[in-house]
C-alpha cells in the first residue's frame, strides 16, 4: 500500500533527502487571492460580511457571532458523562505539563550599579482557534487554553465555525470544553472569516463589542493559514500549520500492528495526512503493508485514510542502521515522530528535529492527542527544524529592563561612544555624553590608554 524509497547502502546529503523524502505539498500562496478579498470585506464590513461568509461556506446564518452564556452551560449539562471525565483528565494533565513552562523573572548584575532584568509578560487578548471540519476538535480547545491561561493571559476568545445542524453554533462538544476550562467568550465563525474578524475586531448583530486580539493561535484548513499569513504583523500568529504527519523510525522490534495502527490514526484526519515510516527491516515494512490493508478496510474512515497512505505525502523509507534513520527523520522533522526501536530512550535522545517524539511501544501519538499532557499543536512541513509545538512561551514576551546608574553609565560611556562612531552613528553616543555635560560636570569617563586618558572619551564642560 505504501510507496517505497530504498536508500539502503548510501546516506543521501540533506538536500537530496529534502527532494526525496514524501511530503504533503501545500501552496498557501496559491489560495491567497482567494483568501484577502475575504479579508478585504471583514475589514471594511465587519460582522455583516463574516455572517454572510459563514451562510456561504458553512451553510448557516448564527444570529450572532458571539455565543450565549446559557449556550455553553447547556452544552456542558448536556455532555456525555464520559466524554466530560476524558476532557477534565485531559485538562488537569496539560495543566500538570504546562505549569513547569511558566517563565520567571531573572536579574542580571551586569556591574555595581547596572542590572538588566527579563521580565515574562503575557500577550494582552489573544484568539484561539477550533477547527471544524471533517471532525470535532474539543482537544484543540485544551491545548490552546491550557497554556494561555497559564502564561496568564487575561482575555482570550475561543473561535469554532457555525455547525448548520446545531443551528449556526459550534459544535456542542466544542462549547462544553470551553465551558469546562472557565472559557466565557465563544466566538461562532471559521476559516479565513475568523482571523479576520480576530485581528480587526467588530460589533455584534446586538450592538455589543467583539474586541480585536494580538495573537491567533491553533490549527486550520489552508484558506485559515493564508489569512494568517496576509494579517501577520497585524496580529501575531503561532504558525502556518500544515497537514498532520507521523514518522516512525523503527526496526525489527517493532510490532507492525501497532506502527499500522498509528499510521492509520493520522492518515483519518485528511486525505492529505503524511504518514511514514523509516525501517532497517523490510520484512517490518512488508509485515506493515499486509496491516495496512487488513486494519485500513476495519477503520470508519477507510477511504479517507487510504487516500492519504497511497498518496504521494506517505511511503517507507528503508535505511541501512538506525543511525542512517535518524539522519532522514531529523531532515523530516516531523510533526509526530514515533521511536519504535530497541533501547528506544536511547535513539529518542538523539532526535534533533520533530514537533514531538513519542517514545517506545506504549506512547503512541494518539495519547499525545489527548491524555499525555504535552501538547498537540505542533510544526509542520518541516518546520520543526527551526520552530517549537504550542506552549505556555508562546503567550508571553521577553522584555529587558536596563537600569543603570550614574556611574556605571560613566564607567562604559566610552565603549558606547567607540562603537557609536565605529557605526557612523555619532548622535548615539552624544546621547550618553550630553548626561555628563553641564556645571560641574568636568569629568574624564572611560579608563585610559597605557594609564592616561583617552582623548575620545574625555567628557567635560566645553569639549
Amino acid at each position: 500500500m505504501l510507496n517505497r524509497i530504498d536508500l539502503r547502502g548510501r546516506v543521501p546529503s540533506p538536500a537530496e533527502l529534502r527532494a526525496a523524502l514524501p511530503r504533503a505539498e501545500v501552496d498557501v500562496d496559491a489560495v491567497l487571492h482567494h483568501v484577502r478579498p475575504i479579508v478585504e470585506a471583514v475589514r471594511e464590513r465587519g460582522v455583516e460580511a463574516v455572517l454572510e461568509f459563514g451562510e456561504r461556506f458553512d451553510h448557516v446564518r448564527p444570529a450572532s457571532v458571539r455565543v450565549p452564556a446559557a449556550e455553553l452551560d447547556r452544552a456542558l449539562a448536556e455532555l456525555d458523562p464520559a466524554v466530560r471525565e476524558a476532557l477534565e483528565e485531559s485538562i488537569a494533565r496539560a495543566r500538570k505539563v504546562h505549569a513547569d513552562q511558566r517563565r520567571t523573572d531573572t536579574t542580571t548584575q551586569v556591574v555595581p550599579g547596572g542590572t538588566v532584568t527579563e521580565r515574562w509578560v503575557p500577550v494582552a487578548r489573544v484568539g484561539l482557534y477550533a477547527p471544524g471540519g471533517l471532525a470535532v476538535y474539543p482537544s484543540s480547545v485544551v491545548m490552546n487554553v491550557v497554556p494561555a491561561q497559564t502564561a496568564g493571559v487575561e482575555s482570550l476568545v475561543v473561535c469554532s465555525p457555525p455547525q448548520a445542524e446545531f443551528g449556526g453554533l459550534p459544535h456542542p462538544t466544542v462549547l462544553a470544553a470551553a465551558a469546562l476550562l472557565g472559557v466565557t467568550e465563544v466566538w461562532a465563525v471559521g476559516g479565513a472569516q475568523a482571523v479576520a474578524l480576530l485581528a480587526h475586531g467588530g460589533v455584534d448583530t446586538d450592538g455589543g463589542p467583539l474586541d480585536p486580539v494580538d495573537l491567533v493561535t491553533g490549527p486550520g484548513n489552508i484558506y485559515l493559514t493564508a489569512a494568517k499569513r496576509l494579517l501577520r504583523g497585524l496580529i501575531g500568529i503561532d504558525s502556518e500549520a500544515g497537514p498532520t504527519e507521523i514518522a516512525v523510525l523503527a526496526d525489527a522490534t517493532a510490532d507492525p500492528v501497532h506502527v499500522a495502527a498509528d499510521l492509520i490514526s493520522q492518515a483519518e484526519h485528511d486525505t492529505l495526512a503524511a504518514s511514514v515510516l523509516v525501517t532497517t527491516s523490510e520484512e517490518l515494512a512488508d509485515a506493515v503493508d499486509v496491516e495496512l490493508e487488513r486494519q485500513v478496510g476495519a477503520t470508519r474512515h477507510s477511504e479517507r485514510v487510504r487516500t492519504a497512505l497511497t498518496g504521494r505525502q506517505s511511503g517507507v523509507v528503508l535505511v541501512s542502521t538506525v543511525d542512517h534513520g535518524l539522519r532522514v527523520v531529523d531532515v523530516y522533522a516531523a510533526e509526530h515522530l514515533e521511536i519504535q526501536t530497541a533501547s528506544a530512550r536511547e535513539v529518542a535522545a538523539r532526535v534533533r528535529a520533530a514537533g514531538a517524539i513519542f517514545v517506545g511501544a506504549h506512547s503512541p501519538v494518539s495519547l499525545g492527542d489527548y491524555c499525555a499532557g504535552s501538547n498537540h499543536v505542533l510544526p509542520t512541513g518541516g518546520c520543526a527544524r527551526h520552530s517549537s509545538g504550542l506552549s505556555v512561551q508562546t503567550f508571553l514576551r521577553g522584555i529587558h529592563v536596563v537600569d543603570y546608574s550614574e556611574d556605571a553609565l560613566r564607567e562604559v560611556a566610552a565603549k558606547v561612544v567607540a562603537l557609536a562612531e565605529a557605526e557612523d552613528l555619532p548622535a548615539h553616543g552624544q546621547a550618553v555624553t550630553a548626561r555628563f555635560r553641564g556645571p560641574g560636570a568636568g569629568v574624564e569617563v572611560g579608563a585610559g590608554v597605557e594609564g592616561g586618558v583617552d582623548s575620545a572619551a574625555s567628557v567635560g564642560e566645553g569639549r
